[in-house]
């Protein structure tokens, strides 16, 4: 048996045939296996989804209860069979409930990794390596150039800049699912006790994080008419309201943006980001290279980032490598969700 045996590439994304079931398609299909929440992967009006608990409480916080007809949630490590394919999720460490699924059969392994990060993130479980015959790795920061700093390092820049600006309020973008849960809680670690304010589109989520039992502190809704009182204090906002209406009452704003991009100071000076913290919620190009010798395979596939780049290292490395040219992945897809999210959650005024 070979790979393709297992996966195919199809309109709708990747395909099991054997099990009948795609894994985060693009369009609804009468069975899934969704890796996580991020609208890029999870949609809706599936058949069948197969996922985390975590996960299909995302999808239903953001799609509503019926966003597929049938919903099943597997736990990590637990072996689903579906025909003769054994299906397991595995934990990937890139927001809460997202996983690597395993595929098996013939005696060969798949691993399908979703997007995934190595640093360690106090919201959700490790990423865990899973040795492998066929590795399918996302490549979203797969350059040289992005080698990530420590989150917790970027945190004290936030933190500085507090205390030397006690009378500025700063407004801190962030992707409301995965980011801002992490933020708040590398804060906490730091000792950042007091309260943080929430943009109206960052409530839902960070209330969906603290009911799996992730303890985030004390959170506050900024309400109409306060901006004005909030000197010194943390705002967390989805990354387009930073240039919003919504953005222009808080006193003297320093405008501060958490994302693996804010590598790229073009795209800070892009967006008038003040303040950039690079903050990646996926592995950058030493922890991509590392996972997949860490996976023993002997054949990568590449999707949904710089392809060419890691295709070329894997080759150098010995390795059957090819990119999947899969369109409608990637962290612009969070980007536009996060955007989507802001309007009409705020009035302006």
């Amino acid at each position: 048996m070979q790979a393709r045996d297992i996966l195919s590439l199809t309109p709708a994304g990747l395909y099991c045939p054997l099990a009948d079931v795609h894994i985060d398609p693009l369009r609804p299909v009468p069975r899934a296996l969704i890796t996580h929440g991020h609208s890029d992967h999870a949609r809706a009006g599936h058949g069948a989804v197969l996922a985390t608990a975590e996960t299909l409480a995302i999808m239903a916080a953001r799609y509503g209860e019926s966003f597929c007809g049938s919903a099943q949630a597997v736990r990590y490590g637990e072996r689903v069979t579906l025909g003769p394919v054994g299906v397991t999720f595995l934990p990937a460490g890139h927001v809460l409930g997202s996983a690597q699924i395993l595929l098996e059969a013939g005696g060969l392994r798949v691993v399908v990794s979703g997007d995934y990060k190595r640093a360690g993130d106090p919201t959700c479980p490790p990423f865990e390596p899973v040795r492998c015959d066929v590795f399918i790795t996302e490549a979203t920061f797969g350059l040289p150039v992005f080698r990530h700093p420590d989150a917790g390092g970027e945190i004290d820049k936030l933190l500085r800049s507090l205390a030397l600006f006690p009378e500025r309020a700063h407004l801190l973008g962030a992707y409301p699912l995965g980011k801002a849960q992490r933020l708040v809680a590398l804060m906490r670690q730091r000792g950042y006790d007091r309260p943080v304010y929430l943009h109206g589109a960052m409530e839902r989520l960070m209330q969906l994080y603290e009911a799996f039992g992730i303890p985030l502190g004390d959170l506050r809704r900024v309400e109409p008419g306060s901006r004005e009182s909030l000197a010194g204090a943390v705002v967390l906002c989805p990354p387009g309201a930073l240039q919003d209406l919504w953005a222009r009452r808080f006193p003297d704003p320093v405008t501060a943006f958490a994302s693996g991009w804010m590598r790229v100071r073009a795209r800070a000076r892009q967006r008038g980001v003040e303040l950039p913290l690079v903050v990646s919620d996926h592995a950058g190009w030493d922890e991509l290279c590392s996972t997949i010798r860490e996976t023993g395979a002997s054949e990568v596939w590449v999707t949904h980032g710089a392809e060419e780049a890691l295709v070329h290292w894997c080759t150098r490395e010995g390795l059957a490598a090819r990119p999947l040219h899969m369109l409608g992945y990637g962290d612009d897809e969070a980007e536009a969700e996060a955007v989507a999210e802001t309007a009409g959650a705020e009035p302006a005024a």
